[in-house]
């Protein structure tokens, strides 16, 4: 049986869009659902495009309610992957999906992590810091912004003259290369549920 993957995510869903290609016909798993708290969130057009079923859900359903978690759990989901997702992910879905929920950071944890970092603000602060080196994270999600265990980092270097959009490419060329990939790893290592 193939493996279930939901995909969270907040936004445009790029990162989404290349899972979605990698596992496409992919013998082993499968992209079950995607799930975003915007319901104008760009991602839900890719996942369409993909004839993958998503749901949106609000606050008080996330994190009032156990509603995200029984869905998750009628649809037989193996494996969370945050893409882009910007909410902290309550303890109870922790706790459902212990050390199957995976997310990705545009930055090399520990640094530049935490509540309210993410996206340009953290390329921003790398460029103001003059940091010779960025990257990316690949961590399980905890309880805290982006405090998991880390499982893989990707690095690039930071050349003179490189702005805010040159930075932002050459994350996205990491995310887009490497985070499939390991998810695929870490999809070996779980059995179904």
């Amino acid at each position: 049986m193939k493996k279930r993957i939901a995909i969270f995510a907040s936004g445009s869903g790029s990162n989404a869009q290349k899972i979605l290609e990698h596992f496409k016909k992919h013998t082993d798993a499968e992209v079950a659902l995607i799930l975003t708290n915007n319901p104008d969130a760009y991602v839900l057009q890719r996942a369409d495009n993909f004839e993958v079923p998503t749901h949106i859900f609000d606050k008080h359903e996330f994190y009032q309610t156990e509603d995200v978690i029984d869905l998750l759990k009628n649809l037989k989901i193996d494996f969370i992957v945050l893409a882009g997702f910007l909410w902290l992910v309550p303890e109870n879905l922790i706790q459902a999906f212990p050390r199957r929920i995976v997310n990705i950071h545009p930055a090399l944890l520990p640094n530049y992590g935490g509540k309210g970092m993410y996206g340009d603000k953290i390329h921003k602060l790398i460029l103001a810091n003059g940091d010779e080196e960025s990257g990316i994270t690949i961590h399980y999600a905890d309880e805290h912004f982006d405090a998991g265990e880390i499982i893989y980092q990707a690095r690039f270097k930071i050349e003179k003259g490189d702005d805010l959009e040159m930075i932002k490419f050459k994350g996205q060329q990491l995310e887009h290369q490497y985070y499939p990939k390991i998810i695929e790893q870490l999809l070996k290592k779980i059995k179904s549920a």
